[in-house]
């Protein structure tokens, strides 16, 4: 697994949204995006981080940063997940973590002892120019935003 470091270009993609529309990053053309992956809708770990998000929204949006969630779960679970904790983002689908592999973040995990494959918890800031602004790796879930939010003003 080879996460794409800033200065990459970001990978076009096109993935159903939690309403099942699909949703491309061309949409976004000229904006920052923060592309984050997440390992699992509903989970305590990835509702704590989406929540904070959420409620940070008003920070990122005057910063001039869309927000798109993805994870591999199907759409009718996102749309449940972003209904249960009132998301204010787009969150995307990818079943296939064929996105998921093109950003490098599908890999080898381990909990609890076994292993398996699966998206590791990366975000991507993808800037005006289209390629990656910015690596975010080392967080904790509740500090995320935080860590985006810090970024975003020291630049």
């Amino acid at each position: 697994m080879t996460p794409l470091k800033a200065g990459d270009i970001a990978p076009q993609f096109s993935l159903p949204d939690q309403d099942g529309e699909l949703i491309s990053l061309t949409d976004f053309q000229g904006q920052r995006v923060l592309v984050y992956f997440y390992p699992k809708a509903m989970t305590p770990g990835c509702t704590v981080q989406a929540c904070r998000l959420r409620d940070n929204m008003d920070d990122l949006k005057k910063a001039g940063v869309e927000v798109l969630g993805i994870s591999t779960d199907k759409p009718e679970k996102l749309s449940r997940f972003a209904e249960k904790e009132l998301l204010n983002f787009t969150l995307l689908s990818d079943e296939d973590h064929q996105v998921a592999g093109q950003f490098g973040v599908w890999g080898e995990k381990s909990f609890m002892g076994k292993t398996y494959d699966g998206i590791h918890r990366i975000s991507f800031l993808v800037g005006v120019d289209g390629a990656i602004e910015k690596v975010f790796d080392d967080f904790k879930t509740s500090n995320h935003h935080d860590i985006v939010l810090a970024y975003l003003k020291s630049v």
